[in-house]
């Protein structure tokens, strides 16, 4: 009879909305969530149209993906506050990618992205995703934030571009040089003032919605006859429903063009979205599940690519948005999902004349704010590793390729890693205690080794207890502050003892937890095997003449 799952997995899989529903939900939470949610579908509005517009996409779009992957990543994610949707760190991706394969394979790339995502979930390896070091993540979101500004500079100049922008970095902006003179005075004005109007409003009425008021004014002034190109001169007229769900071509040709663009949106998505949960940890106090988050924005994904949508996260700004509003739960991020779709059914006759220059503006903001300043100037203070780690992943990301960054940064920062915790192991002379007989203590070494003991450590500490054991009969090393053993350590000691027995010697351990000597004993196996003693005063009334194999 087949056994049921552990409970453990059960738990770490489990979807939060069926745990704040099973915790109780009352009226007044419903109350408090709507407000929420409502506070969010604001923000999230003109956000998911814009970072659409600068994806390469129709604004539409923008709107199916937070609609549909936004409630799902609520209804089925692991964090009771996430909000999910388009996110501005999606953009390079995804311009990249239908650049190259088209809006179809950019659908198709997002539903294989979601199986991905809900395999990494249910292999519940949402844990090692979290291990990015720090300055990669300031890294990545940072020449993320570079690349978006530079692609909304001919939108927010009103330039007329010879050539479409190219996705490379100098290239894009050798195209905007080259038509610096064709600045359209009415549009940059539209932009600047979107700009002054978010952060004037952000500071002085830090209530109000500054995104959605700037790009409404923006709207009524375009409606009114400015002439500044809009979303409806760009893109038509907007749909006012959701299409019918489809699934995306399922050739092994058109597979494999979006298999490379399905993992770089798993892994920039795990990233953002495990992110966004820890931020709202911290301001709630509440504590997220990240395999369930994960499973849950591998469903979003799936769900997105259905109806249309593209690439769906955990977004930052929205989910902080949330917990500020009052949010109780997940029901705030399905409601919020549910007041977009209500704006897409009455008001998309309307949104056609918000001008692209507001967009732009908003994205700029966007920008900005992604582009992480006090830490990026910190990090290149603290110390030369990390600052290494940043420039090298902040470097790729804008001139190479965001995948690349992530992965060389994360391959650094490893490494930097390994090193300092190499450094940390010491390994120092212990004096032998006055309660052992001078006699015993002749021709016997006492060493005490600290900090783990694993293959980086190991390359250097072995050469020292090499230089050791030419001395001594017996080598004592007292091992109760080495947390942990990798097999590249517990080979070391092997080469140790061995070196020991020729001699004539032995090598005596003291004070091994469980676990590290259940590794040095499986590695030994029959070859020369230590003694293994609890007490340093056993070790030491030790004599080699009658040591067990």
């Amino acid at each position: 009879m087949p056994q049921s799952p552990a409970p453990g997995l059960i738990e770490d899989l489990r979807p939060m909305s069926l745990t704040a529903f099973r915790d109780g939900y009352s009226l007044r939470d419903l109350r408090a969530d709507a407000l929420a949610g409502l506070t969010v579908a604001i923000v999230a509005l003109p956000l998911s149209m814009a970072i659409a517009i600068a994806s390469g996409v129709g604004p539409e779009r923008g709107l199916y993906t937070a609609i549909v992957g936004g409630f799902l990543v609520s209804l089925m994610g692991g964090s009771r506050y996430q909000i999910g949707g388009p996110a501005g760190a999606f953009i390079v991706l995804v311009a990249g990618t239908v650049l190259q394969i088209g809006v179809e394979g950019l659908i198709l790339a997002t539903f294989l992205s979601g199986i991905m995502l809900m395999l990494v979930g249910l292999l519940r390896l949402g844990d090692y995703i979290k291990f990015i070091p720090f300055p990669v993540t300031v890294g990545f979101t940072s020449g993320i934030a570079l690349i978006i500004a530079a692609s909304q500079i001919a939108d927010f100049f009103g330039l007329r571009l010879e050539q479409a922008a190219p996705p490379e970095f100098l290239h894009k902006l050798a195209v905007i040089w080259q038509a610096r003179g064709t600045v359209d005075l009415t549009t940059t004005l539209v932009a600047v003032g979107t700009v002054a109007a978010i952060l004037g409003l952000r500071r002085y009425r830090p209530g109000w919605p500054g995104m959605l008021i700037a790009i409404v004014v923006g709207g009524v002034l375009a409606w009114g006859g400015l002439p500044v190109e809009t979303i409806g001169d760009r893109f038509g007229d907007l749909p006012r429903a959701l299409p019918a769900p489809q699934l995306p071509g399922f050739g092994m040709a058109e597979i494999l063009a979006a298999l490379p663009f399905a993992v770089a949106f798993t892994l920039l998505g795990a990233i953002e979205s495990l992110l966004s949960a820890v931020v709202a940890d911290g301001m709630s106090g509440q504590r997220h599940r990240s395999n369930a988050e994960l499973l849950g924005q591998g469903v979003a994904n799936m769900g997105s690519a259905l109806f249309g949508g593209f690439c769906v996260t955990g977004t930052i700004a929205r989910t902080a948005t949330n917990v500020r509003a009052g949010s109780q739960g997940p029901m705030s991020g399905m409601l919020h999902a549910v007041f977009v779709a209500l704006v897409l059914l009455l008001a998309a006759p309307l949104a056609v004349h918000i001008p692209l220059a507001g967009l732009a503006g908003v994205l700029i903001v966007v920008a900005w704010n992604m582009f992480e300043k006090e830490e990026f100037l910190s990090l290149l203070r603290v110390s030369r590793a990390d600052a290494a780690v940043l420039l090298i992943t902040f470097l790729l990301v804008v001139f190479r390729d965001l995948t690349e960054g992530i992965i060389a940064g994360t391959a650094l920062g490893g490494a930097v890693f390994i090193r300092r915790m190499s450094e940390a192991a010491r390994l120092e002379p212990v004096t032998p205690t006055d309660a052992v007989p001078r006699e015993q203590t002749e021709n016997v070494v006492v060493y005490s080794l600290r900090g783990a003991y694993f293959f980086g450590a190991a390359a250097t500490m072995g050469r020292v207890l090499d230089r050791i054991s030419d001395l001594p009969r017996m080598l004592v090393l007292d091992l109760s502050r080495v947390p942990f053993v990798d097999t590249s350590g517990a080979q070391s000691m092997v080469g140790l003892a061995r070196k020991l027995e020729r001699q004539g010697g032995c090598l005596a351990l003291v004070g091994a937890t469980p676990e590290v000597a259940k590794v040095l004993r499986s590695q030994f196996g029959h070859h020369a095997s230590p003694k293994f003693f609890d007490r340093m005063e056993d070790a030491m009334q030790e004599s080699c003449a009658n040591r067990q194999g």
